[in-house]
């Protein structure tokens, strides 16, 4: 398949690509910061690298024209946590990404998500709580950034075919195995890899499981 691939240039996002070009995709990348790539990937054959802003329609639909699904990495970052900015700006890419698809017939989305989006399968884990009460009171910016994603998501990509790969806390552990469940299942634990987060991606692209739907992954 030919892939575009948003929030590349972060440790998921590198994961991401590495899995997708062992699995043989062809790649765009859209970045802000494309000198954040490893060499590797941005000389890869199989990778056209396209520089751009979130909010540039007209980048964004270059990206996109011909590519099969999008994957997307996009989330707040760790470092700016607290600092988040204020007007969900991550809610408004997906609502311009999610125009664009539309525009250009791309139907297939697959999009990093956290406990903090809520789904109706979920059930009462007092360590999720005490984990998403956490963002919510520390980092609170971020949190609704990360909710308003999940709402436009589901509102506006409604058509689409939209997966949202909730995970709890990222690991550079190096295991590629998962569970997908939800949150209070009693499957699914606090911590998942990178690896595991990008492996399951390409497979869910490929096998379609969870099409509308918003599993919580993590390491067994």
């Amino acid at each position: 398949m030919h892939l575009l691939i948003l929030g590349g240039t972060g440790p998921a996002g590198i994961k991401t690509i590495e899995e997708a070009l062992t699995a043989a995709h062809t790649l765009v990348l859209y970045a802000r910061s494309p000198g954040k790539f490893p060499d590797a990937i941005a000389t890869h054959p199989a990778v056209t690298v396209v520089e751009g802003q979130l909010t540039d329609r007209e980048k964004l639909t270059e990206a996109m024209r011909g590519v099969d699904a999008v994957l997307s990495a996009l989330g707040p970052s760790t470092k700016s946590g607290p600092f988040h900015p204020s007007d969900t700006p991550l809610a408004h890419a997906y609502s311009l990404v999610i125009a664009v698809m539309k525009e250009q017939g791309v139907s297939r989305l697959i999009a990093l998500g956290t406990a903090s989006m809520k789904d109706e399968h979920d059930r009462f884990s007092i360590v999720f709580a005490a984990l998403v009460s956490g963002v919510a009171l520390f980092a609170r910016n971020a949190y609704k950034d990360v909710v308003a994603v999940g709402e436009v998501i589901r509102t506006e990509g409604a058509d689409l075919q939209w997966t949202i790969v909730r995970v709890p806390i990222l690991t550079d552990n190096d295991t590629t195995e998962v569970v997908a469940g939800y949150v209070g299942d009693g499957k699914t634990k606090t911590t998942l890899a990178r690896a595991g987060f990008a492996h399951f991606l390409v497979t869910e692209l490929e096998k379609g499981e969870w099409c509308q739907k918003a599993p919580l992954i993590s390491s067994p």
